[in-house]
């Protein structure tokens, strides 16, 4: 793969994880610039059972570390509801069979290792971090993630650290639930919003990726974009006013499809004192950041939070 590589010289390697609603991607990630060696991807077991998808884990793991010395300990990027300090998963729509399955300890006791070597980070926070590691949000001191896709994910960093309260802060960083034009913002910015338009438009129900391939020549397909652009720039707009990013990086499977949309957003936050910005790292930010958050704990400091650390205080 392009930009990130695997090298020889891998300082202090982790494994990280980023497990998707589908499939399972996982490399080792090293310090100090959070780079990443072949990235491998599966899709969830057959067998849905949590031995089946431990067993995944740790055959991905095993593979992505072929080659490298001193490989110990992993973090994963995974969807909520999960306790991401106990190891254990909530969630029933998604992944039911691991709900309850105390994950930190099964995937340790796979790979012989403790148990505190095995941490977890929320999906969109791993992919803010990316992004404030080695990506579009790397130099900036006040940070937002958005991902966009079947859901609306979202992330809030200061000087490179988490942020999950605070002026301008919504409740637990989220913003897909946030009253918008009587409903809530996912309702107006997710993949369902933009195939929802289309349908009214036409009739016709097509997937999103579909759409984005044939808007150059789908006048109706290129509406729905454009409608999705005006209401995201109106919602960032408002949502994030009181946090006073500096920028904005947008990710996600929608991302892929900026130019339908990026333009019409920016014209509504005319004015607005943050940058706009589509993820550089895409489907590798959430497996850098999964790195960022390791060496960043491990270290006792956060590298990627030097520029601005006196602007904390703001918060």
């Amino acid at each position: 793969m392009s930009g990130v590589q695997r090298v020889d010289a891998f300082e202090s390697p982790v494994l990280v994880y980023d497990v998707g609603g589908s499939h399972v991607s996982a490399a080792v990630c090293a310090g100090p610039d959070f780079r990443l060696g072949t990235v491998l991807s599966a899709q969830h077991p057959a067998a849905q059972t949590s031995d089946a998808f431990v067993d995944l884990l740790h055959t991905l793991g095993v593979e992505a570390a072929n080659g490298f010395a001193a490989v110990r300990g992993a973090t994963l990027a995974i969807p909520g509801p999960f306790d991401f300090a106990a190891g254990i998963s909530f969630m029933r729509h998604k992944l039911p069979y691991l709900y309850g399955v105390d994950l930190r300890q099964a995937l340790a006791g796979r790979f012989g290792w403790l148990p505190y070597e095995v941490s977890f980070l929320k999906d969109a926070d791993a992919y803010l971090l990316g992004e404030i590691g080695a990506g579009a949000a790397r130099g900036f001191v006040r940070a937002v993630g958005i991902t966009l896709g079947t859901g609306v994910g979202s992330a809030f960093a200061v000087g490179g650290q988490l942020v999950v309260e605070g002026p301008g802060v919504p409740p637990g960083g989220e913003i897909w639930n946030l009253p918008y034009l009587g409903a809530i913002a996912e309702d107006f910015v997710s993949s369902r919003a933009i195939r929802g338009s289309y349908s009214r438009r036409t009739g016709l129900t097509r997937e999103v990726a579909t759409l984005a391939s044939t808007a150059a020549s789908d006048p109706q397909a290129a509406a729905a974009f454009t409608e999705f652009g005006e209401h995201l720039g109106r919602l960032l707009g408002t949502a994030l006013a009181g946090f006073r990013p500096d920028v904005v990086v947008l990710g996600g499977g929608i991302s892929r499809a900026a130019q339908l949309f990026l333009p019409v957003a920016q014209l509504q936050l005319q004015g607005a004192a943050f940058q706009l910005r589509i993820s550089e790292l895409q489907d590798r930010a959430p497996l850098v950041g999964c790195g960022v958050a390791r060496f960043s704990t491990r270290n006792g400091s956060n590298p990627a939070a030097q520029a601005g650390a006196a602007q904390i205080a703001a918060v």
